[in-house]
């Protein structure tokens, strides 16, 4: 029978944490599949999980709402963990959810087999953090683009708002990140489209030259739309700012 009642480790709230990232707000209760699956993995109860992934919440400051009030200081501690350093917490994330699944390796692991080395540890934990960020940004949409509401996750994109190479402090913050259609994806990271400070889509005169009915419908027609906000983890100002200036191109 699976325990309620004794402390949370560091390993299990960090399995939490990345449920909490990878999870749109409104899924997360006992019902959920994939809580019932994990708090079997933790040995906890489905109720239990939900309620931490609650806790979680009421320490997320992107969130218009609240959580319930009772996160415990180890909640606190990983979650200013997080804030403070996202690349190494979600390389301890998917470390952590790793070791309570059904015998996945660890990248430690991985580096350690002979076809390994560090290229591959390193290629690894990369790809891991980079699908971890893709989660936590189309979980927060509820997996539709910003612009124009596409809902087909074949066609969207995570995109950076400050671009990878830029800031490998926030590369993995999904408040530096939006949930994008393809197109609109590759319109952002070339500057031909960004947001104002109030979050409504600004077309560059690139694109306004133009007299291409596409673009037009895909571009210059949405010009002065609002960005469809997510359930959590809004688009950092300063992040939209610095593409504003260093990007857009005016």
């Amino acid at each position: 029978m699976a325990t309620t009642r004794r402390p949370w480790t560091r390993e299990e709230l960090l399995v939490a944490l990345g449920l909490y990232l990878r999870l749109p707000f409104g899924r997360l209760h006992r019902g959920n599949p994939e809580i019932v699956q994990h708090a079997a993995l933790l040995d906890r109860t489905p109720s239990a999980l939900a309620m931490k992934l609650t806790n979680l919440a009421s320490l997320d400051e992107s969130l218009d709402r609240s959580g319930l009030s009772n996160a415990s200081s180890a909640d606190r501690e990983v979650w200013a963990e997080l804030q403070a350093d996202w690349p190494a917490t979600a390389d301890a994330i998917v470390e952590a959810t790793a070791r309570v699944g059904e015998g996945t390796p660890t990248d430690d692991e991985v580096s350690a087999s002979p076809a390994g080395g560090e290229d591959v540890l390193v290629e690894r934990k990369t790809r891991r953090g980079q699908d971890l960020f893709r989660a936590a940004v189309l979980s927060a949409y509820q997996g539709r683009c910003c612009i124009t509401g596409l809902s087909d996750s074949r066609l969207l994109n995570a995109s950076h708002i400050v671009p990878w190479r830029a800031d490998p402090a926030n590369r993995l913050n999904p408040r530096n990140g939006l949930c994008l259609s393809a197109l609109h994806d590759r319109a952002f990271d070339r500057g031909l489209i960004t947001f104002d400070e109030q979050l409504r889509l600004c077309v560059s005169p690139a694109l306004e030259e133009t007299n291409n009915p596409f673009v037009h419908m895909s571009f210059l027609d949405l010009s002065g739309n609002a960005l469809r906000l997510p359930e959590k983890f809004a688009p950092d100002p300063a992040a939209l700012a610095c593409h504003r200036e260093q990007i857009f191109i005016r």
